[in-house]
Formats: C-alpha cells, structure tokens, sequence
C-alpha cells in the first residue's frame, strides 16, 4: 500500500487531534484487585481487562495496531482494516475503527458467541463467516485463508494479523509495567491464558528487559497446539489455538500449564461465586491453573482477566448448553474433582 503525502499529513493530524480524546482514551489502566475471598491462603491478584470500554484486553492491542499505523503512514481513512477473529478482538478493532472513522472486515466462524456477534453488528464492522472447518474442527485456518483472499481482492487493505504483528506483544509492555507499578513491585509470577500469544509474550519481553524476577506461565487448553499439543476440537473461544505463533519465545516463559475446558468453566463459576466477578472462559482457566501453582507464602501471582462473561451467558454459564456441548450434566461436572464438589454444588 502507497500513500500520498498529503493523505499521510491529513490522517496523521486527525489522529493526533483524537488520540487524547474520546472514549478510547480510557483504554487501559485498568484496575488490580486481590482476589482475597477464592484465595484467602495465597496472595492472587487479578488485572480486571474487562474494564477497557468494549470489555476486553483485546481492546489495548487493537488500539495500539491501528493508531500506531495511522501514525506511520501504514493505513488512511480509505484503508480496508481486516481480521481473523473469534470475538475479542473483533470487538476491540470494531471499536477503535468506528471511533476514526476506518472501514473494517471481520473474518468470524460459527463458535463465535451470539452476542459478540450482535456487538460486532452494532459497531457498524462488516462481517463473514466462514462455514468449513479443518481437520482438527477448528476454523482458524479457514478463516485466515478467507483473509488472505481478501487482501488480494482489495488492494488498499491491512492486515492486523494479530498472530504475527510485533506491535502486539509491544502493547503489553504498559499492561506489565501497569502490574508493577500497581503492585508497588513485581510479582512473583504472572499467568496468562494463551491464543495468540500477544498479551504473553509481552509480559515476557517487558520482564527480560526490565526485571527478569518474573516467572511468566502461559496456560494452555488442551487441543491447542500452541506449545505442541495434538489438536483436537476445543469450544470456549480466545483459548488456545489451533496454528503456532511467530511472536513465541518459549525461552521467556516458564513451563506451560494445560487445562481442560471443564476447568474452565469451573474457574469461571468459582471467580463468581467467590469475587463476583463474571468473566470470559480463558480467565476460568487461569483460576484452575493458579489453584495448582505452589507458592510460598510471600509470594504474588497475577492473572489476566481478560474480558466481560456477559457475552458466554448462552454457553458456559449456561447448564444446558454444558450438557449439550460437553454431554455432562453440572453436577456430575462438578464432581470430576471430588475436592470442589462440596463447595461447588451450591451453585445449583
């Protein structure tokens, strides 16, 4: 993509007029709180993402891709914005694009929460969805290759392509720098939940260069091949991934946790019974995850609540779709793990 100088001045003065303003200015920030009543015997903190304005940490890496290449010259206001997407940061491009009036093309499939995709329809982001998945009955590739399609079909088109753009991981420098300073120091550990391995390898960076006191665990679902897992079908979505990333440095990280997607769920049902915090799928497993971590007594764990449960009310908040979808009933759920099953049934 070429531009004129005089389209680089125009969009480069537009965005500077707008970049401390509106409602994209409060992204990020967001609050740190201890989660004292689920771990009443640990030191736990979780990093509430789900207080960006569209309700993800997808809204911070949104934001620093597009106005970052507005700044660049990279796009203008007759660019094509286009992603691959399974609902978050659909959602955080859908809001940062309607806010500097940028055209934008969502890629989605049909695990896609019903209300993210009404969301997505109510920020103005045109949208397809892909219908064939592949053999591991994921839709990621299908949808990348959509993608791909598209960028040949339009020649002013962009690509955030969030699996492999650097500016990704260089957005979660301010999220780490934010844990520190919230903390007054930092942490002992930092659990994020792995996808596209932005948020990760950002805390893992910032930690190599400005701390290495860090331990940085990702978590994992099991199906994902992330970390060289067999693929299998996984169903909570912005977990996992079925397609390694280009941004991982497995030097940077300590040792993946693996989590199933029951867990999931019973992390989430646990954050809210305990926290009252109603959060998305990837955020339950981090809750499992950090009730196996051993931790001495001094010791501070951070995890990444990444965004807002209200779009996972019709799935995994739901008991009927649990026994749809995973062909378990919740109680029987519950009691896989015979020491939650006496806390959890109360639930019901």
């Amino acid at each position: 993509m070429i531009l004129s100088s005089e389209n680089r001045i125009l969009d480069h003065q537009i965005y500077s007029d707008q970049q401390d303003q509106g409602i994209t200015s409060l992204i990020g920030n967001t609050g740190l709180l201890r989660l004292a009543k689920l771990f009443p015997d640990k030191q736990v903190y979780g990093k509430l993402e789900l207080m960006n304005p569209a309700g993800s940490i997808k809204d911070r890496t949104a934001k620093f891709i597009v106005e970052e290449s507005l700044k660049l010259g990279i796009i203008n206001h007759e660019t094509l914005i286009v992603e691959s997407t399974s609902g978050n940061m659909g959602v955080g491009l859908a809001q940062i694009c309607l806010f500097h009036g940028l055209k934008l093309k969502l890629v989605v499939d049909p695990y896609i929460n019903m209300q993210t995709l009404k969301l997505l329809t109510a920020y103005g982001a045109n949208i397809e969805m892909v219908e064939q998945a592949d053999e591991s009955g994921s839709y990621l590739g299908t949808r990348i290759n959509r993608v791909q399609e598209i960028l040949k079909e339009n020649q002013n088109a962009f690509w955030t392509q969030q699996y492999e753009n650097p500016l990704n991981p260089l957005t979660h420098h301010q999220t780490a720098e934010e844990i520190v300073n919230q903390l007054g120091g930092c942490p002992d550990y930092i659990l994020a939940a792995t996808s596209t391995c932005g948020t990760l390898m950002g805390f893992a960076e910032y930690n190599d260069q400005f701390s290495k006191r860090m331990k940085i665990i990702p978590v994992d679902a099991f199906g994902s091949v992330i970390f060289g897992g067999k693929p299998e079908k996984r169903v909570i979505p912005g977990f996992g991934a079925s397609k390694t990333s280009t941004l991982l440095k497995e030097d940077l990280l300590q040792s993946p946790m693996w989590m199933k997607e029951w867990e999931s769920i019973i992390g989430c049902k646990k954050l809210l019974k305990h926290e009252a915090i109603l959060a998305g799928g990837s955020t339950g497993a981090l809750v499992s995850a950090v009730e196996k971590l051993e931790m001495k007594p001094n010791e501070k764990a951070v995890i990444i609540i990444c965004d807002r449960g209200e779009r996972y009310l019709d799935t995994i908040y739901s008991d009927a779709w649990i026994k749809e979808t995973l062909g378990i009933e919740i109680l029987e759920l519950i009691n896989r793990n015979v020491d939650e099953a006496v806390e959890l049934k109360q639930y019901n």
